[in-house]
C-alpha cells in the first residue's frame, strides 16, 4: 500500500482543492446553473454508493476473513461500516447550523441585498464557513486517502466523485465570506484555503495508522479502514450529496444522476478485472 502514497496524496488534493472550482464559479459567472449540480451531485452519490457496496464493503470483508471466521469478518465489517458513519455524524452534529457549509447557495446569492442582510448577520466573521467546511472535508480526506492507498483505481473515482461534491460547497462557503469582507478574491482564497484540509487529513492519517499497516495486523487495519470509508461515503451521500441536490430543485435529474454514476463506476470496475 505505501507504494501508492504520492498517487493517493494527489488525488486526495484533486479532490479537496476542488473547492476552489465552486468558488471560482462564484467569482466568475452571475448564474447558478442549478440542473447541472442536480445531476453531478446525484451522480457523485452514485459512485461513492456503489463503490462502498460493491468494492470497499467487500474487500474489507475479505481482510477480516483472513483472520477470523466468517461470522466474525462479517461482524466487524459491519461495526467498522457504522463505526465510519457515526465519525461523519459526531462531525457533522458539533458543527453550528449557521456555520455548516451544506446549506443550499448560489451564484446569485452575491449579488442579492437581501441575502446580504441575512448573511452579515449570520456571518459576522465569514471564516468561520471555510473553517467549518475544513473540519467537515477532514474525514473526507481520510477516506478518499485510504481508499487511494488500497486500489489507485478505485481511489481515482472517489476522488472525482468527491471533487464534484465540493463544487457547491466552494460556492457555500464564498458567499458568506463574499459579504464579510467585500471581496470576492477573498471569497475565493479562503474557499480554496478550507479544502487543503483533505490532503492534511490524509497525511495526519497515514503517519497515524502506517505502523499498523506495516504490522502483522496489517490485514485487521485495513479491513477496519475501508469498512470505515464505505460507511464515511454512504453517509455524505445520503445526508449531503442526495439532499443538496434534491434542493436545487431537480429531483429527476439527480436520480438520473446516481443511476449514471453506478453505471459508470459498475463498467470502470469490470474494465479493470
Amino acid at each position: 500500500m505505501s507504494d501508492n502514497f504520492l498517487i493517493a496524496f494527489l488525488l486526495t488534493a484533486f479532490a479537496g482543492l476542488s473547492t476552489g472550482i465552486g468558488s471560482s464559479l462564484a467569482f466568475f459567472t452571475k448564474r447558478t446553473n442549478t440542473k447541472l449540480l442536480s445531476y453531478v451531485l446525484g451522480f457523485s452519490a452514485g459512485v461513492m454508493i456503489y463503490v462502498s457496496f460493491v468494492e470497499l464493503f467487500p474487500t474489507a470483508m475479505d481482510e477480516f476473513a483472513t483472520r477470523f471466521s466468517e461470522k466474525k469478518a462479517i461482524f466487524y465489517t459491519i461495526s467498522s461500516f457504522f463505526g465510519g458513519m457515526l465519525l461523519i455524524a459526531l462531525i457533522d452534529k458539533f458543527i453550528p447550523s449557521m456555520e455548516n457549509p451544506h446549506e443550499v447557495k448560489t451564484i446569485e446569492d452575491m449579488d442579492n441585498p437581501k441575502k446580504e442582510e441575512k448573511f452579515n448577520k449570520l456571518y459576522r466573521m465569514g471564516v468561520l464557513t471555510a473553517v467549518a467546511l475544513a473540519i467537515h472535508n477532514f474525514p473526507e480526506g481520510i477516506a478518499t486517502f485510504m481508499a487511494a492507498l488500497n486500489n489507485p483505481e478505485v481511489g481515482i473515482a472517489i476522488a472525482i466523485a468527491i471533487a464534484i461534491h465540493n463544487i457547491p460547497e466552494g460556492i457555500a462557503v464564498s458567499v458568506p465570506i463574499y459579504y464579510a469582507t467585500g471581496s470576492r478574491k477573498k471569497a475565493f482564497l479562503y474557499s480554496f484555503l478550507s479544502g487543503l484540509a483533505e490532503p492534511v487529513g490524509a497525511i495526519l492519517a497515514y503517519l497515524l495508522l502506517m505502523p499498523f499497516l506495516t504490522s502483522e495486523t496489517s490485514g485487521i487495519a485495513v479491513g477496519i479502514i475501508l469498512s470505515a470509508v464505505a460507511g464515511i461515503m454512504v453517509f455524505i451521500s445520503l445526508d449531503e450529496l442526495l439532499p443538496t441536490a434534491e434542493k436545487y430543485g431537480e429531483h429527476h435529474l439527480s436520480i438520473y444522476g446516481v443511476v449514471s454514476g453506478m453505471i459508470v463506476m459498475a463498467v470502470s470496475l469490470l474494465i479493470l478485472v
